[in-house]
């Protein structure tokens, strides 16, 4: 089993996917759309933590550029209805500190912002991982005095999806935005940082 890949990348397609180099051999390897989109130097090794895949008819390469990302995606591998192509989803739209405070504070409203998940499916997700997610203290310590800012980010997160941004736009300006403002002033500091990103 495979568990670990350095090498040059060779292709990186923008729907997730990036053959690796390593030692003259070339794999395929599915990832999070932040490590396709990710600035590298030409040439530069690209360095991956991996889930080795196995089905009937084929084995298949799941790559992440942390070790928590690749912990976290084999959680929401072990939720109810949860698959590798949904799971790798989640993970192109949040990161696990995301993902686990939207859980740890019931916001389906984060949950249901990435494509393919519906309110079903959050609050379920919600369920599921509760138990399977390693949530660090400080992020369980905040989750009561974060709701209100996370409820904030996820109507944030929606308007800007509306407004054509993709998941990753939308997590490198949440990541710069104040966490303690009203949804207006939030958005708007957003919007200054995709504007100036471009």
């Amino acid at each position: 089993m495979i568990g670990w890949l350095r090498g040059t990348p060779v292709e990186r397609s923008p729907t997730g996917e990036v053959l690796l180099d390593v030692a003259g051999v070339g794999y395929r390897v599915s990832v999070p759309l932040s490590v396709v989109a990710a600035p590298r130097q030409p040439g530069a090794e690209l360095a991956l933590y991996v889930h080795t895949h196995v089905r009937d008819d084929a084995i298949v390469l799941y790559g992440f550029a942390t070790l928590e990302e690749r912990d976290c995606f084999e959680a929401l591998l072990a939720a109810h209805g949860v698959g590798p192509s949904l799971a790798l989803a989640i993970l192109s739209s949040l990161t696990p500190r995301e993902l686990a405070r939207a859980v740890m504070a019931d916001d389906l409203g984060t949950l249901c912002a990435v494509p393919g998940v519906g309110r079903k499916t959050a609050a379920r997700l919600v369920l599921d991982l509760r138990s399977k997610l390693e949530v660090p203290e400080a992020v369980g310590a905040d989750v009561p005095a974060a709701a209100g800012g996370l409820e904030a980010r996820s109507e944030v997160r929606a308007a800007l999806a509306e407004l054509g941004y993709g998941p990753d736009e939308i997590r490198r300006a949440l990541d710069t935005a104040p966490a303690e403002v009203e949804v207006e002033d939030m958005l708007r500091a957003a919007l200054r940082e995709l504007a100036a990103a471009r």
